[in-house]
């Protein structure tokens, strides 16, 4: 085979945690080391690669690989988490191991493991082999940062019931809400918890710390943990097409795990004017309840602009009854659709989300205001930091039961959209879309962390 015979510069194996919010960054930074010359494969469950929609290899040169879960036929369905992670340890490691050795005995050997950080184990296992490991961070330096101190119990948790403001090196001062929801309240997730704080069990042992963000996002906070790690930036992770253009027809991450009606969403925003539709998503894991539901609702048919919705086809029963046909001449609500191509399209104007990292980076990325509706993990720091460090949005308030009521969804897309502040966040939005492009763009300070990277699994 042709591709067998090339001359790579190096051979990475790269191992995302198996959920689309884990794949995607790791994918498209597994694009960038294959544009770059560095043979890749990329590895998944068995159960994920069977049920994947579109092709991970569709747009750039990868190898797919598989390991065992433990779930192979059937998915992780009703497993706890903790029964799920322990059987992702066990066999994924038995796995991962005879899967190095077929790769060794058939072809160039694999120089470094790029895993993510939600799972430590494989460095232990590419140890085993003589291999370096690079771990992968899925969010923020400033998310991980707080994990950090509270894996080394610098920062002690349960927190103090008259916890104020909270100083961390590099961070601004934050409320106690401000903290990721496995922080600030120990018994909503135990086992979360015991994952997001295990990202740093061995993370002293790994050759490089690589995360998904931009310096000039998180300067104080980078330099800081800097110190500790070899830690390189090296975001944002998104297709190329919406960056820097180096890779030919990199328009879409390229794997989905849920099926998407892009085509009438973009027919749909084709016939709706410049800034006046309000995108609402959710991503692909954050549920909200019904009472939420409703009054997010409620909200989007109060508000003057025009609105996207993304419901999950597991989520679609929360729709008030009519509403759909009610909104319809303003409204259009779809079970997924290709979001970067929603969001750079120039009928957006304002991005009601959740704040996942993946979305927040590509609002910034793209140069769109958000209103932000955080839901849990790392979600409410994000929300912080979009509304009062990079000022492009605003946190919609919730009310004693936690909810943000119909009311408070309306004024704030106003704000945004028609607003003297959302004309401040437009401008912001825009610097941060320029700072983005020139960090991943040619000598950039992402694509030059790339590049020393590499150089160093050359030598």
């Amino acid at each position: 085979m042709e591709r067998g015979q090339r001359a790579y510069k190096a051979h990475c194996l790269v191992l995302p945690y198996p959920s689309q919010g884990h794949i995607n960054p790791m994918l498209q930074f597994a694009k960038l080391l294959s544009h770059k010359g560095v043979k890749v494969t990329l590895v998944t469950t068995r159960y994920i690669h069977k049920t994947m929609y579109g092709s991970a290899s569709s747009c750039i040169a990868l190898d797919l690989e598989t390991i065992s879960d433990g779930y192979d036929e059937a998915g992780k369905g009703e497993a706890s988490i903790d029964a799920y992670l322990e059987s992702f340890w066990k066999e994924g490691s038995k796995t991962l191991a005879e899967l190095l050795e077929k790769l060794s005995s058939s072809g160039p050997p694999v120089d470094c493991v790029v895993y993510d950080a939600f799972m430590p184990w494989p460095l232990d296992v590419a140890r085993k082999f003589g291999i370096a490991g690079a771990t992968f961070f899925t969010q923020s330096c400033a998310v991980g940062n707080i994990y950090y101190h509270v894996h080394k119990g610098l920062l002690k948790v349960p927190l103090a019931d008259d916890q104020s403001l909270i100083s961390l090196p590099g961070l601004p001062p934050l409320d106690p809400l401000d903290l990721p929801s496995f922080v600030y309240d120990l018994d909503y997730c135990p086992a979360f918890y015991r994952v997001v704080v295990g990202q740093f069990s061995n993370v002293d042992k790994a050759d490089w710390v690589l995360c998904n963000t931009f310096y000039e996002l998180e300067e104080q906070v980078v330099d800081w943990l800097a110190k500790f790690w070899p830690l390189r930036t090296v975001g944002p992770t998104i297709p190329s097409k919406y960056l820097d253009e180096r890779l030919e027809d990199d328009k879409e991450y390229g794997v989905n795990l849920f099926k998407s009606d892009n085509d009438a969403c973009i027919k749909w925003l084709n016939e709706r004017p410049k800034g006046s539709v309000a995108y609402v998503s959710f991503g692909s894991a954050a549920k909200l309840d019904d009472e939420q539901m409703e009054e997010l609702a409620w909200g989007l048919r109060r508000s003057k602009s025009n609105f996207l919705w993304v419901v999950r086809a597991s989520e679609a029963a929360k729709v008030p009854k009519g509403f759909i046909e009610e909104t319809s001449e303003k409204g259009l609500v779809v079970s997924w659709c290709s979001q970067m191509e929603v969001l750079v399209h120039e009928a957006v104007g304002c991005f009601v989300t959740h704040c996942g990292w993946n979305s927040t980076l590509e609002a910034l990325s793209l140069g769109v205001p958000m209103l932000a509706m955080p839901q849990w993990t790392d979600q409410r720091t994000n929300a912080k930091f979009i509304m009062d460090v990079w000022k492009v949005g605003l946190t919609a308030p919730s009310d004693e039961k936690g909810k943000v009521r119909q009311e408070v969804v309306e004024h704030c897309i106003s704000e945004i959209m028609e607003g003297e502040r959302g004309k401040e966040m437009k401008i912001n939005a825009l610097k941060w879309k320029e700072l983005a492009k020139k960090a991943a763009d040619e000598g950039g300070s992402s694509d030059r962390n790339i590049d020393e990277f590499i150089s160093k699994l050359v030598q």
